[in-house]
């Protein structure tokens, strides 16, 4: 072992010395140019902290990601392993999932935004979305599967637009909303992250609907939190083309930590989704991910004519009864905050491109079983959380049985 540890020191003390030597000195038509003295210092990009040291070096502390190394087209499609163990494929941006449909064939990217809707605080109990590393610009973050993957927690999710779709498909899917109808460039809102119990290739999510158009022919955008990853029913994040991606920080489907808990502290995300530029753009906390093309959609294209935020469960029905899979925290919505799952500062932009609050008493309750999952509606000027509600439940019980 000793052998080991000093063929590892001698290699390692050689690099150095060889990279010392090359810099150090200059050699021209084979003469030799003695290095310059510098007398004003060109600080690199990606430099978080500058150094001086003990000799008269200047040393630049780096991000890792703005590296020299990462300069060359080599890198550009470049792998990161996360720390919850996820493998990450930084993919150029044009070559993202999205640009495999038609639609897209001769589409230029809007980087950003003309403008940013305000009003975003971010808090200490807001869960963490955007991991310590990140992608070179002009690349995007996308989660590579594993075959067969279990579940292994709660993650973001940006849905496609659905079309020849019912709203409520009663037949499997079970909800607890709140929803207004009109015309929206927008919906915005807070909601807490839970890791509700879910069972087989079932599914609960909590997220927000912007639609419009009939129910043979309607068009959804949907973004929101999922536990059990939407396996077997729909399409979610990336895989689907229709969402474009311009964050190079953040990849769709990661885990979201730290998550609330019953009766204890309470962590929520941010999500706000704006027409602009006609495109409809999705914001998490303070940081544009991405925007769906208005070009894709029929009804969509100009405006949304309702909005909807709430809990979705896939019942399956197994064992010829009502699933156990959980909707939010697992507890009804009229055990309120710190128990039930919430949305909190409920809000909707108009046509000036102003977000309004959601109005308590103009949204409407619609719960597939109440005695399986309901929702409660309230308002609370005072406590910061404005329009809101709470909603959720258990799932299977003695007065939830079919």
């Amino acid at each position: 072992m000793a052998n080991i540890i000093n063929n590892k020191l001698s290699c390692f003390m050689f690099f150095l010395f060889a990279s010392s030597y090359v810099l150090g000195d200059t050699f021209i038509d084979g003469r030799r140019i003695e290095p310059m003295k510098n007398t004003g210092f060109i600080k690199r990009k990606g430099t978080i902290k500058t150094i001086e040291g003990e000799d008269g070096d200047i040393i630049d502390c780096v991000d890792i990601y703005q590296q020299p190394a990462f300069d060359h087209p080599f890198f550009k499609n470049h792998t990161i392993q996360g720390e919850d163990g996820d493998i990450i494929d930084c993919v150029d941006i044009y070559q993202q999932p999205a640009f495999d449909h038609p639609f897209f064939k001769n589409h230029t990217i809007q980087m950003k935004p003309s403008s940013i809707p305000g009003g975003v605080k971010m808090n200490s109990s807001q869960a963490k979305l955007f991991q310590d590393w990140q992608c070179p610009k002009g690349t995007i973050p996308i989660r590579r599967e594993q075959e067969n993957e279990y579940p292994r927690g709660v993650k973001w999710i940006p849905r496609r637009t659905q079309l020849n779709h019912s709203f409520y498909d009663v037949r499997r899917h079970e909800y607890a909303i709140v929803y207004r109808e009109g015309v929206f460039y927008g919906a915005r809102a807070s909601l807490n992250v839970w890791r509700p119990v879910v069972y087989d290739t079932e599914f609960s999510l909590a997220q927000i609907w912007l639609s419009a158009g009939p129910d043979e022919e309607l068009n959804t955008i949907e973004a929101g939190w999922i536990s059990d990853g939407y396996k077997r029913t729909g399409c979610y994040n990336l895989h689907c083309p229709g969402f474009v991606q311009v964050n190079h920080k953040y990849a769709l489907g990661s885990l979201i930590k730290p998550l609330s808990s019953y009766s204890a502290r309470q962590f929520d995300i941010w999500i706000t989704i704006y027409k602009k530029n006609g495109n409809w753009w999705l914001q998490v906390q303070q940081q544009v991910l991405g925007y769906w093309p208005g070009s894709i959609f029929s009804y969509l294209a100009s405006t949304a004519t309702r909005i909807d935020f709430g809990g979705e469960v896939y019942n399956s029905e197994p064992s010829g009864h009502h699933t156990k899979t959980q909707m939010g925290s697992g507890h009804f919505g009229n055990e309120g905050y710190g128990k039930a799952s919430f949305f909190r500062n409920i809000g909707y932009m108009d046509n000036r491109g102003k977000f309004n609050d959601g109005e308590a008493q103009s949204l409407n309750t619609y719960a597939t079983r109440p005695l399986c999952y309901n929702v409660i509606v309230s308002n609370n000027t005072l406590g910061g959380f404005r329009t809101h509600i709470y909603f959720g439940g258990p799932g299977y019980s003695k007065l939830c049985a079919v």
